[in-house]
């Protein structure tokens, strides 16, 4: 049976993220100012951040240009992925699809700014949880939606 290429439907996907990471961002940046805290719940917070580096800050005294061409080259891995996908493996497709708007509307913010905005904050008894965006939930996200992918065909190859 051969593979058909039609996953890039779900590129609409990653477009959506992108739009919403980077509406979400604006409003931040327009309307607080850096470190300034907004409590919503007894547990979250949104707090205006510039993150600098990757995820938790790693790499914070890199340049912005290596993390825009590693986002870029990212973007480019999860096309061919996608490319390469059966049609029917939705949750993979769903999954690249929701890595490359996070990576891309990260790269967004570094190339234009220097850094990317973060601000959602959660916190349990005095202990903050690094500050995230749009983009890294969609990329958290998308990285379960693989690992669930990869439970589920396992469950069913052991079935076989």
């Amino acid at each position: 049976m051969p593979i058909e290429y039609k996953n890039v439907y779900w590129l609409w996907l990653s477009l959506a993220v992108i739009v919403l990471d980077q509406v979400t961002k604006q409003l931040v940046a327009s309307g607080m100012q850096v470190y300034e805290v907004i409590p919503l719940l007894p547990f979250l917070n949104l707090t205006r951040m510039h993150n600098t580096g990757a995820a938790f800050s790693i790499l914070s005294g890199a340049s912005p240009l290596f993390f825009v061409a590693l986002g870029l080259i990212v973007s480019i891995g999860v096309l061919v992925w996608l490319r390469m996908n059966r049609t029917g493996e939705r949750l993979v497709a769903i999954g690249l699809v929701c890595i490359q708007g996070g990576a891309l509307g990260n790269v967004i913010d570094r190339a234009t700014r220097g850094y990317v905005v973060d601000f959602i904050d959660f916190h349990v008894a005095g202990w903050h949880w690094p500050a995230f965006n749009v983009a890294d939930s969609a990329i958290v996200i998308g990285a379960g939606l693989l690992m669930l992918d990869m439970v589920l065909q396992h469950k069913h190859q052991e079935a076989d």
